[in-house]
């Protein structure tokens, strides 16, 4: 009988998934995930206390639910993975919530905000910053097409997911910046009503972005049977990387013990290319900006803090042009 009820009670501990547990404690009512509470990043590691996850349950009607820093995205595929592994329910469940939040969030026009319901500031702007909105048209894209584990939700929700990315599409499209009558790449950040390029944090104004543009790109070129416009909107995008790119030289952030921070080094480096964060639309000069929000042309003249703690250059375009781009040609550009 001893030997039973201990097999008995570790199969239903293999029910469970620590991590999976402390995303549901997290889960707004609403159905999607803050990045943190009370400042303090969500480390879904850190063991929690009956106590803790009582206090977090209690919080799940704050607003405070966001796509930023893959927040819901997140939670959602790796809930799903866990109610495959373990065929614990509520993992599946949470997941569901949470692909219903997304599709409740999704603007009229096609956009995703940064956070939802609580949309003030510039939480409420068309965010493809840091991807947010890329990550969401991910999964939605996997239930339509049955992958990456997301089969088991396109029977409940493939057809909203279908017209959610129909959507999305156009809006990428919509605001697709055109200079001087060509297609160029795209703005981190948009107005939800107008859909032009905003402003988000006083050092993100509105500008071409050399690395939110990729994720969008990426995510055009995963696309079947692209129609005419999502081709020319995925060439002009790479015609654009192609002639902002910047050869020869590398980004570092260089600590500097000695003065306890860290800081932005550009230096001379054969066979680099990076790109910058930011371009300016019109004449696509990189630029920067501090916690003051003024622009400048060097990244060595902006504050120490923003200098070392932001991603200024980067090589994001280079995985396209190394692989996805030839390959898509290969299929698509005829």
């Amino acid at each position: 009988m001893v030997s039973l009820f201990i097999q008995v009670t570790v199969s239903l501990a293999q029910q469970k998934d620590t991590l999976a547990e402390n995303m549901l404690a997290y889960q707004r009512s609403a159905g999607g995930w803050p990045k943190a509470v009370n400042n303090v990043k969500v480390d879904y590691m850190k063991p929690l206390s009956d106590v803790e996850r009582k206090k977090i349950a209690a919080d799940s009607l704050n607003t405070d639910a966001t796509f930023d820093n893959k927040a819901t995205s997140r939670e959602i595929i790796y809930l799903t993975k866990a109610a495959k592994e373990t065929g614990n329910s509520e993992y599946l469940t949470a997941a569901e919530k949470g692909i219903s939040f997304i599709l409740a969030a999704q603007y009229p026009n096609g956009g995703w905000p940064q956070y939802f319901p609580d949309k003030r500031f510039y939480r409420g702007q068309i965010t493809y910053n840091d991807d947010a909105m890329v990550h969401t048209l991910n999964i939605l894209q996997d239930i339509s097409e049955r992958k990456n584990g997301f089969d088991i939700f396109t029977p409940k929700f493939g057809r909203q997911a279908e017209n959610a990315v129909d959507k999305a599409v156009e809006c990428i499209l919509a605001t697709q910046i055109i200079v001087n009558g060509t297609l160029t790449a795209w703005c981190a950040q948009y107005d939800e009503q107008t859909m032009k390029p905003a402003k988000a944090r006083a050092y993100e104004p509105p500008s071409l972005s050399g690395s939110e543009s990729v994720g969008i790109v990426k995510f055009l070129i995963r696309l079947k049977n692209p129609s005419a416009k999502i081709k020319t909107a995925i060439k002009s995008a790479m015609d654009w990387f192609e002639a902002v790119k910047i050869s020869g030289y590398k980004f570092e952030l260089v600590r500097d013990a000695e003065n306890d921070l860290t800081k932005p080094v550009v230096s001379a480096y054969p066979n680099s290319i990076i790109w910058a964060r930011f371009y300016e639309i019109g004449t696509n000069k990189p630029f920067f900006s501090g916690r003051d929000g003024v622009k400048r042309y060097s990244v060595n003249e902006i504050d120490v803090e923003r200098g070392g703690g932001y991603a200024w250059y980067g090589t994001w375009p280079a995985k396209l042009f190394a692989k996805d781009y030839p390959d898509w040609k290969k299929n698509y550009d005829n």
